[in-house]
């Protein structure tokens, strides 16, 4: 493992540390990471600048109570216009984390929800931490269009199924379903 590898793992690890038991605690729906850190626990060397959290609109709602002191008020994520959901992000020790609380998805066809179907966990410090399954993080990135996104969905169709960073096993097909129907992301 490289310099960059372990210090991203750690960094990734600090920010899990703090935000893991509220995720635990506060959302009563299932939540997933996704994005750049999803990938990273996967296994694909790419650079990890935030962890976003895609939960239910409730569960978000709860998360900016808990967290409301630590909310950055100025931040704007690039490409809005292709999202909507109740946004939000917040400043932690390691990298910040964005929570996207019933995201939808507008590609020229009307907005549609951004759903996990298949997920699998990985354990970090102790923590249960759901993230999509390598072909489900590729259809996501897939369906966001973004040339970042594209270029991860590359990286992740590549991918060694031995690479993965932390230990991980799947989620049930129950409790990887849509919001309100399983316990991944639960504690």
């Amino acid at each position: 493992m490289s310099a960059d590898s372990i210090t991203m793992r750690d960094t990734l690890r600090q920010t899990l540390v703090h935000v893991l038991p509220d995720l635990q605690k506060h959302c009563r729906e299932p939540w997933y990471l996704i994005g750049s850190a999803a990938a990273w626990l996967a296994g694909v060397d790419v650079s990890v600048a935030d962890l976003d959290v895609l939960a239910s609109a409730d569960d978000a709602a709860q998360l900016e109570n808990q967290w409301r002191d630590l909310r950055d008020p100025v931040y704007a994520p690039v490409g809005a216009e292709l999202f909507r959901s109740r946004f939000a992000r917040f400043r932690f020790p390691g990298l910040p984390v964005e929570v996207m609380g019933g995201l939808e998805l507008d590609r020229g066809d009307g907005w549609q929800p951004v759903q996990v179907h298949e997920a699998t966990s990985v354990s970090v410090a102790g923590f249960t931490v759901p993230i999509p399954t390598v072909a489900e993080q590729i259809r996501i990135l897939e369906s966001f269009g973004r040339p970042k996104d594209l270029q991860r969905a590359a990286l992740l169709n590549a991918l060694n199924p031995s690479s993965a960073v932390f230990n991980s096993s799947p989620c049930s097909r129950r409790e990887a379903s849509p919001a309100g129907q399983g316990e991944a992301g639960r504690g």
